[in-house]
């Protein structure tokens, strides 16, 4: 259902701080164009903790309209809070979206068994497919494979996006949750050998300004033909380390503006627009990645 290169698509914004929805639909065109496998809206990297309710729903179904059934589109609804993550998978029944990607509770730092029961919750609460997202880096929780895989027990859990960058843990979830429970990276550096580990793809913050070698790098490790995408790969290595020199989104919206893919490139504070001191060496990643 989800397979290669899906990416983590930012929100573009003006420089009042609203949304640039003309801007939106340049992304959307770009990665139908560039054979994106799927988009992520309202993500992380889409600015999901500083948007509104309104806003967030807004992007979601815009991003649906613009893409207009040429690429599938998953809805960010995770939440810190569990009734809150259920209201946003509720308001997105019905809309066409392929699935919903839910973050780990993020600060509350819940136990196991906590993650357990939020997840059971959201998925008894909807029909949509759930994608599991762990990434303890910025929720300061990790959750472990054994939950996963009591959590794929659930009919709409199909899947996890893991940010963790431990390759060991591919293995062990295929073995705990089966071969048919999709696993993707959320993580641009260790995501090629993700994939040639057994994984099924990645959801990628690289694609907003690489789209289409990622797209080929991705589609050519899934038929196996694993050292030509390392060649793709390795070219493309200082966008996945140099995209990630300040918080994300910071560096990858001011990347996404150089390269003209929208028209601003401002961001919701408390994060700020990227330093000038930083600017040189991701101007560096995007000229050595040949995509400036």
């Amino acid at each position: 259902m989800f397979s290669g290169s899906i990416v983590a698509l930012v929100t573009p914004l003006d420089t009042t701080g609203e949304v640039d929805y003309a801007s939106l639909k340049t992304l959307v065109d770009y990665h139908v164009n560039a054979g994106t496998d799927g988009i992520v809206a309202v993500g992380t990297t889409g600015e999901s903790a500083t948007l509104s309710v309104e806003e967030h729903v807004k992007v979601v179904m815009k991003t649906l309209e613009f893409a207009d059934g040429r690429i599938p589109v998953i809805a960010g609804t995770g939440a810190n809070a569990t009734h809150e993550a259920i209201t946003f998978s509720k308001l997105f029944h019905d809309s066409g979206v392929a699935g919903c990607l839910s973050v780990t509770p993020y600060y509350n730092k819940p136990t196991q068994e906590g993650l357990f029961l939020h997840y059971k919750a959201i998925s008894e609460a909807t029909d949509l497919p759930q994608i599991l997202y762990n990434v303890p880096g910025r929720t300061a929780v990790d959750m472990l494979p054994e939950t996963v895989a009591r959590l794929s027990e659930f009919d709409n859990i199909v899947a996890i996006k893991d940010a963790t960058g431990d390759l060991s843990r591919i293995k062990k979830t295929r073995e705990l949750c089966g071969k048919d429970f999709i696993q993707l990276s959320g993580d641009d550096v260790s995501g090629l050998d993700f994939v040639a580990a057994g994984g099924h793809g990645v959801i990628s913050v690289t694609s907003n300004v690489a789209a289409a070698d990622m797209a080929n790098m991705f589609k050519l490790a899934l038929a196996g033909n694993i050292e030509e995408a390392r060649v793709i790969n390795e070219r493309l290595m200082p966008l996945h380390t140099n995209l990630f020199v300040e918080s994300n989104p910071i560096p990858v919206k001011w990347a996404v503006h150089k390269l003209g893919l929208m028209k601003h490139g401002d961001i919701r504070l408390p994060l700020t627009t990227l330093s000038e001191a930083a600017q040189p060496q991701v101007a560096k990643a995007l000229a050595e990645a040949c995509v400036l």
